[in-house]
This record gives structure tokens, C-alpha cells and sequence, in this order.
């Protein structure tokens, strides 16, 4: 069992835990060596993993083999001889296995956007009576903006309704087509009860979307024993696939034969290459596929799900969980008086795998964090945010992390003109 010292009451921590103490949980860590198999630059704490995943050791080598040889001297034979063309399935399947879900349910393709667009049409399109689409004000913005955008394709009169979160179940009624939530928050990692939400939905006879792209990889899912209908997900956080990586969709078994793609590309055609003039949708999940699949992605994002299914998600959620005990705990400790405020789920309760506080000048502090070798990132209006890889990082990282954040605050370096400037990507 992998737990901090007991260094914390209430919201004060009477007794840090020790250097020693902190080496003793390196010691223990039974994914320490996991560590090695990561590209990690020198002198860098990188605390952003839950935005964009390390690069893992495992996956130049696999990319080269595809741009050398399967590229390079295969040519297009590979889409036979490489099965560059089963690449959607046999990934899906694989990221099947950390969501919980049957092989044949999960499927990779396009972006986190583009899949929520797909699902979102396919559900109200199935559900004409009902014109509601709930969800919770402040979710990930591409949500709700594709949500507006499916709403105006579909047309029909759809309204898009926002409720608190703990008003959200008591919301859903006999109107409702669609429930769309993202399971951890991407910005206070807050975690939903996906069972109680799920079951509440389909109480109401409402369809229930989960957007997984800050859980998968971070926290156990069972979409089949929650009884979710649909889910999305990306591939380049958690999974560590690359920038950009490709992302995936599910769609519950039930319905495959009643849920229709908006977007009929060839891909998608349950005979894609016997170049007809007219629409036929494929069987199963396959139909939400559109377009050619990109494969450098494609492979760039089979290793990390590779890596990943190596390891005991259970493992990775008690590690994540005693990184997160510890960070708190060390802010708590030694940051106290300088106006950071944690955001989201106290130490110990449930949670995704990040933590973040509130400032008023957070982003003048990231970027001081950033220029000392501490990589985060901030979300506006006033979040620093600090994710928790367990397969790379060690409690000695937090430790460090907490030491500079301390020293940035206390000597107010976050005041240096060049922290001020706002850049593109925050």
C-alpha cells in the first residue's frame, strides 16, 4: 500500500513529511522503474502530463519503423502487410481494455471534438421527441461548443441546458435527449459518480455521454458495468500518444444498429473499397470512423497504449492518489501564507490524477515555475494546474516542485516582466 505520512488535520499540516520519509516512498514504489522507459529531459519536473504525455523511450523506435521500413519500403503494400488499415480497430481495442468496455466498442479516430460532434448528432438524431441536451456550466468548452454545433445541424428546436453539479441528476426528465459530462474536470479534477449519473439518465429514458480525455490512463473505468451508453476520449494526455494523437470513441453494443454517424465517410462504409456512389454505414462502432486513418499518429499512440496496459491501473490510481496526499499536503505546509488556494476535492477524497490552486496572479506563477524547470500549466481565469503521472514522476519530483513554487512566492519572482507576457498556449 502506497500512502504519504499522515502529516495532515483538517486543513493544516502540523508535520511535513521528511526527506527520509520521502525517499522511503521512492523506495517502495512498485513503478519505479517505469520510469526509465520515458524520454525525460534533465533538470525538468514535468508536472503536465495530464495535458500533454511524456514521450516514452519505446515510441521514436516504433515510429521509425514505420517511416523506414513500412513507409519507406513497403510503400502502400503496408496497408495490407503492416495492417496500417486495421490500425483503428486493434488500437480501439487495446484502449478498450483501460475504459472498461468490449473489444468491439471502442474504436480510434479523428480528434476528442470531432468524435463528441459525431456522437452528439447520432444521439439527437435517434431521439427526435427530445430536444434537451444537459450538462454542467464550466465543462471543457469543446463540449459545449459541440454540442451548440450539433444542435444547429440537427435543428429541431434542441436547447442546451447547464446545471450545477449537484443539481444534475434532479435535472434530467422526460425531455432530456442527452446527458454530455466529462467525468474528471480538466480543471479541479473533480470526479462524477458515473453509475449514479448513468442510472439516473436512463431512469429518465435519456442517453448518457461521457467525455473520458482526463480519466483514461489516470483513473480505473468499467463503461460496461457502469451501463454508459457513449464515451469519448484523447489519446495525448494520459496515454502518452504524442501531440495530437489520434482519439477514440465508444458506443455501447446495444446500440450499433440504431446510432448513426453524421459524417458518412468512406472509412465508415461497410464496403470501403468497392467505391459505390451511395452510403452504406459498416457494421458496429466501425460506421463512427470517417476519413483515412493517420498512421505515424496511429503508431506513435499504440506504444503508449502498449505501455500502459503493462501496468495495473489499480496501482497507477493508489500512486496517483498518495502524489496528490503529498502535494497538498507540502503546499499546505509551505505555501500557505502566500494566497494559494487548493480547487476541487480535499486530501484523501476521490479525484482525478491532478491538482490545482487558485491565485490571483497564476499565471505570472506558472510561468516563473515553468522558467526554474517545473512545467505545469494555467487555466484561465486564475488556475495553476499540476498533473500527477504516476508513471513517471516520484515523490522526490513533488517535494522539488513544492520547494521552488515555495521560493517563487515567497521572493515574488513571479513579478519579472517576461512572466507577464501572455503567451499563445497557456
Amino acid at each position: 500500500m502506497i500512502t504519504p505520512p499522515t502529516v495532515s488535520t483538517g486543513a493544516h499540516v502540523t508535520e511535513p513529511p521528511t526527506a527520509e520519509a520521502i525517499a522511503a516512498l521512492d523506495a517502495a514504489d512498485p513503478l519505479r522503474a517505469v520510469r526509465d522507459r520515458f524520454t525525460l529531459p534533465d533538470g525538468v519536473i514535468y508536472l503536465d502530463g495530464n495535458s500533454l504525455g511524456a514521450l516514452p523511450t519505446a515510441t521514436a523506435a516504433r515510429v521509425a519503423t514505420v517511416l523506414h521500413d513500412e513507409w519507406g519500403t513497403g510503400l502502400i503494400r503496408s496497408w495490407n502487410s503492416a495492417d496500417w488499415i486495421g490500425a483503428p480497430q486493434r488500437v480501439g481495442a487495446k484502449i478498450a481494455q483501460l475504459v472498461g468496455a468490449a473489444p468491439h466498442e471502442v474504436i480510434a479516430a479523428d480528434s476528442t471534438s470531432v468524435n463528441l460532434y459525431k456522437l452528439i448528432v447520432a444521439a439527437l438524431t435517434a431521439q427526435p421527441s427530445r430536444t434537451v441536451v444537459l450538462s454542467e456550466p464550466g465543462n471543457f468548452p469543446t463540449d459545449l461548443y459541440m454540442i451548440e454545433s450539433a444542435m444547429q445541424a440537427v435543428g429541431g428546436g434542441h436547447r442546451l441546458v447547464l446545471a450545477p453539479r449537484d443539481e444534475i441528476a434532479a435535472r434530467i426528465d422526460d425531455d432530456t435527449a442527452l446527458v454530455l459530462l466529462t467525468h474528471v474536470h480538466y480543471k479541479t479534477a473533480e470526479l462524477h459518480d458515473m453509475a449514479a449519473l448513468t442510472a439516473a439518465a436512463h431512469a429518465r429514458g435519456a442517453l448518457i455521454l461521457w467525455d473520458l480525455s482526463h480519466s483514461v490512463g489516470a483513473v480505473p473505468l468499467d463503461l460496461r458495468g457502469c451501463g454508459a451508453d457513449l464515451a469519448v476520449g484523447c489519446g495525448y494526455k494520459f496515454l502518452n500518444g504524442g501531440p495530437g494523437a489520434p482519439a477514440f470513441l465508444f458506443v455501447a453494443e446495444r446500440h450499433h444498429n440504431t446510432l448513426a454517424s453524421p459524417l458518412g465517410g468512406w472509412m465508415g462504409h461497410a464496403r470501403p473499397f468497392a467505391f459505390v456512389d451511395h452510403y452504406e454505414p459498416a457494421p458496429g462502432v466501425a460506421r463512427f470512423l470517417c476519413g483515412t486513418p493517420p498512421i505515424v499518429a496511429f503508431a506513435a499512440l499504440e506504444s503508449g497504449v502498449d505501455l500502459h496496459l503493462e501496468m495495473d491501473m489499480q496501482v497507477i490510481a493508489q500512486k496517483s492518489r498518495a502524489l496528490a496526499a503529498l502535494f497538498i499536503d507540502l503546499v499546505a505546509a509551505h505555501c500557505a501564507p502566500y494566497g494559494l488556494t487548493l480547487v476541487g476535492p480535499p486530501r484523501g477524497a476521490p479525484r482525478g490524477s491532478h491538482v490545482s490552486f487558485r491565485h490571483p496572479e497564476g499565471y505570472a506563477i506558472m510561468q516563473a515555475l515553468i522558467a526554474r524547470g517545473v512545467i505545469g500549466d494555467f487555466r484561465a481565469p486564475d488556475i495553476l494546474r499540476f498533473g500527477l503521472t504516476p508513471l513517471y514522476l516520484r515523490y522526490a519530483d513533488i517535494a522539488q516542485a513544492v520547494s521552488i513554487l515555495e521560493t517563487v512566492l515567497r521572493t515574488e519572482a513571479w513579478r519579472a516582466p517576461e512572466y507577464q507576457v501572455r503567451q499563445a498556449v497557456t
